[in-house]
């Protein structure tokens, strides 16, 4: 560990590249703020101490292949960078974006790089000492001062989009190239804002507090210290190292704990740039929708519930076990057998809500007393990694579907309904089914549309806890991935799926409508809003619409609708309003209590989807109001209603073509929507008594104050 360094000494006759190990730049907006926090109040006459930077020389035989950096290499020291890539990535981006904003500067418009100065150092100087220095013969080759392996997704990324090279085409982005782009975009922003409130000048003062009095502790590991084992255990500061990342890292360090007798160089090598060009694939897939990439640590424990056999006690399992057991170090050794049978047991007393029971209230043990594992191979690694590699693309394919393209577009449209639904613990075992079933199996499509009937019944409509049944179907995952009879696993597992749901029926095979009814009942409580608070509401009412669709034409409007309000209920309508003011809509639910109107307006045949055409501001108005456009005095719209609004509008206008919207046509339309549900979801909800019950309806039935006489009368007169 050397005495602190200022960033000029840091860089001074160093090369920085990023090992294939390393993850991509991972800050983001917190830590970009902080940084710039930093620099900018600093006072002028103190230090900042940085942190951290843990570098080790580039081995020769690794250096020598880079062609761009040969003839620099004379003169300079390649350094793998250890700890610290996020602050040098950092500092690098910062650096160009003062170069940028210096260069462009109106005052220095035509003047040259060797005559516009950054503190004491011309233009010029300050890109060839931490940014590019350019060969001087022929000027052709570019050599970076700081940058990333050439098999790294962000390395053309940093050369083409951060420092403006002149890009060769197409290039690849991730969510780590994303956060490369983002902090480009935040330094140029708040650069060219302090450089408008305190001038061009004030540039070189921030310029000489980042390379003068910023300060790093240095540490250079040697030959005999494991780089890997470092990587593990220092401390980075801003974001901590993912699962992912540290795998990939314990991968590439086993295949160098092989002797060469075990396996030869040039085998090590290929697994070790196979493992390279996976994380490479795992990294574009999970960062494929850049303004939302999925998590990594998300990706890995669903793999293993795949991949490995399944055991549950904590959260953090998956991990422990690819780290510390299958793939730690002592591994790759021959094992002894090692017995814990005289070892007390001690169970720490915890309410962790990481830790969930099996369903029969006991643990799967990860290993039993004695134990005794064999060696592991070289082929058990690629073949996990392979495995990783080729599991990546449908785990992006089960996030967005509609993107992907290996799906049908009936997969594509499933697969979007059991995300909407709440896909729940399902994923590894969708993904071991695209992975074993080719695009356009009708088994696929089969299985999937189980699962969503199996997610609805259970936990929408019966409400059982969010863990039932887990461990059996995260179990069935592995079964199917590791199955040679592909169609009869498949078989097994939909019998499964229909014998679990029979909790759900009487002993006559009805719905058993009362698990849901009772949720029900407490959202209709005191002042409760019924349906209407129902979570799983605008899922329901969306596949109404897109059944009605089928027989109609052309959708209506699209899911986005139903999710533009936190609790996705903006765009749900009560037809007979929750503040009824008018003589319209008093005079036609007078007869009832109001306990009795208020379960008449949260009852599902009062809730209606509307589209983005129609104002929400429909609200209160009468019913004809409602459902007929609204014009000026010139004919122009003002408004549209109900005809002119969605498939399930339309068919409100239509239940209520005579301008009335009264208690029976709530009910009507709500035994419309139960019917709907039973064909559906393949259930049979009972006679009608049963289903006026689940609508809280059943007082139009036991004593109707208002009458069909009643109704008649109300139609002969004129609307209000």
């Amino acid at each position: 560990m050397k005495e602190l360094q200022t960033l000029e000494d840091v860089f001074n006759k160093k090369l920085f590249r990023i090992p294939d190990y390393q993850r991509g730049y991972a800050w983001g907006k917190k830590q970009l703020v902080e940084f710039w926090e930093d620099l900018i109040s600093l006072d002028d006459h103190r230090s900042h101490y940085t942190g951290v930077l843990s570098i080790k020389e580039v081995p020769e035989e690794t250096s020598s292949k880079w062609n761009d950096e040969l003839w620099l290499l004379k003169r300079f020291t390649p350094y793998f960078v250890v700890d610290g890539q996020q602050r040098l990535t950092t500092v690098s981006i910062f650096l160009q974006c003062l170069v940028e904003a210096v260069k462009s500067h109106p005052s220095n418009q035509n003047i040259s790089e060797d005559d516009i100065f950054l503190g004491d150092d011309t233009l010029s100087e300050v890109i060839k000492n931490y940014i590019v220095i350019t060969e001087p013969k022929h000027r052709i080759t570019k050599s970076y001062k700081f940058g990333y392996e050439a098999n790294n997704p962000s390395f053309e990324f940093l050369r083409y989009r951060i420092f403006n090279e002149e890009s060769p085409g197409t290039l690849t982005e991730t969510f780590y190239t994303l956060n490369l782009e983002n902090a480009k975009l935040f330094f140029a922003e708040n650069i060219s804002k302090y450089v408008e409130s305190h001038g061009i000048e004030a540039i070189s003062s921030i310029y000489e507090k980042l390379t003068q009095r910023f300060l790093f502790n240095v540490y250079e590991i040697n030959d005999n210290f494991d780089v890997f084992v470092a990587f593990e255990t220092m401390n980075n500061r801003g974001k901590k190292l993912s699962d992912l990342e540290l795998l990939k890292n314990r991968l590439i360090y086993l295949t160098t704990l092989y002797t060469p007798e075990e396996v030869k160089e040039d085998v090590k090598e290929t697994i070790r740039k196979r493992i390279n060009d996976t994380w490479g694939e795992i990294y574009n897939q999970l960062g494929r929708n850049k303004q939302a990439p999925l998590n990594d640590d998300d990706f890995l424990r669903a793999h293993w519930v795949m991949y490995f056999k399944y055991s549950r006690v904590k959260g953090n399992d998956y991990i422990r076990f690819l780290l510390d057991d299958f793939f730690s170090p002592k591994s790759v050794f021959e094992k002894l057998e090692v017995s814990t049978k005289q070892i007390n047991s001690v169970e720490e007393l915890t309410d962790d809500a990481d830790i969930e029971l099996e369903e029969d209230g006991s643990f799967d043990e990860l290993e039993a007393e004695v134990t005794q594992k064999a060696k592991l191979t070289i082929k058990e690694i690629s073949d996990y990694v392979d495995s990783l590699k080729s599991a990546a693309k449908y785990w992006y394919a089960a996030f967005f579907p509609s993107t992907s393209e290996e799906l049908t577009t009936q997969e594509k449209i499933m697969m979007d309904k059991i995300n909407r639904v709440k896909i729940g613990y399902f994923r590894p075992l969708i993904m071991a089914l695209f992975l074993k079933t080719e695009k356009g199996d009708p088994q696929r499509l089969k299985l999937l549309n189980a699962i969503e009937r199996f997610i609805f019944i259970t936990f929408r409509l019966c409400r059982a806890q969010s863990n039932y049944r887990s461990s059996s179907y995260y179990r069935l995952a592995r079964t199917l991935y590791t199955s040679e009879n592909v169609a009869e696993t498949l078989t097994n597992i939909n019998n499964e799926l229909a014998q679990d749901l029979t909790w759900t029926l009487e002993e006559n095979g009805e719905f058993k409508t009362s698990y849901f009814e009772t949720f029900i009942n407490k959202k209709f409580g005191p002042r409760g809003e019924g349906f209407y608070a129902w979570s799983d509401l605008s899922y329901f009412l969306f596949e109404y619409e897109e059944e009605l669709k089928k027989s109609r034409g052309v959708a209506k409007f699209d899911w986005k609708n139903f999710i533009t309000h936190e609790k996705d209920k903006i765009s749900i309508e009560h037809i007979y309003p929750q503040t009824p003011k008018s003589d319209y809509w008093l005079k036609r639910f007078e007869h009832y209590t109001d306990e009795q109107k208020r379960h008449l307006k949260g009852s599902l045949g009062n809730l209606l989807p509307l589209s983005l055409g129609v104002n929400i501001s429909l609200q209160n108005d009468d019913f004809p109001d409602k459902k007929n456009t609204k014009k000026d005095q010139n004919g122009k719209v003002i408004r549209n209603g109900y005809v002119n609004g969605s498939y399930s509008e339309l068919e409100v206008a239509e239940l209520g073509k005579d301008d009335e919207w009264t208690p029976e046509r709530i009910k009507e339309r709500g035994l419309i929507l139960l019917k709907f549900m039973e064909s559906r979801w393949q259930l049979n909800m009972g006679d009608e008594s049963k289903k006026l019950a689940l609508l809280h309806l059943s007082f139009l039935d036991e004593s109707s104050a208002f009458s069909a006489a009643e109704e008649n009368a109300l139609e002969e007169e004129p609307s209000v």
